[in-house]
């Protein structure tokens, strides 16, 4: 978060070259964003796709079926996760996508063959919630998550 990254460069004089965060069109962290931006640090998204959104509060809405994603995904003849994965390329971003499945893996490679218009980008920005669907960053701790970090 901003706040980390503020504490950690006060503290020492290495700037990350990558913060891996959790980023996807539910959840843009638009400050952060510019904070690794002002930095120089490159945003690496885990979740690029929203899967950690899918069952969050009860519900089942997935981004992969989201109108205004699929929609655009039509208009480009590409699949929703293809346009969640240009769109944050388009914005300089680093993605991990997670898939087992071979016939996604190549699909997920497959997104250098188009641009998204900036009205299509900035469409997809505005579904951003504001709500995280993974855990939040002050919650993970060696104290709350039980796991021995060893001092570097």
């Amino acid at each position: 978060m901003p706040d980390h990254l503020e504490r950690l460069l006060e503290a020492t004089s290495v700037v990350p070259a990558i913060n891996q965060i959790e980023v996807h069109p539910y959840f843009r962290q638009s400050t952060l964003l510019e904070a690794n931006a002002a930095h120089g640090i490159v945003s690496q998204a885990w979740s690029p796709i929203g899967g950690i959104t899918f069952y969050r509060d009860g519900s089942h809405g997935s981004t992969l079926e989201d109108p205004t994603i699929v929609k655009i995904a039509g208009d480009h003849d590409k699949s929703a996760a293809q346009v969640m994965l240009r769109w944050h390329l388009q914005q300089g971003r680093q993605v991990i996508p997670k898939s087992v499945t071979p016939s996604r893996i190549a699909e997920n490679v497959d997104v250098f063959d188009f641009e998204l218009s900036a009205d299509e980008l900035a469409a997809i920005d505005a579904l951003d919630t504001g709500v995280r669907g993974g855990p939040e960053p002050e919650d993970i701790t060696r104290e709350k998550v039980g796991l021995d970090i060893p001092e570097a």
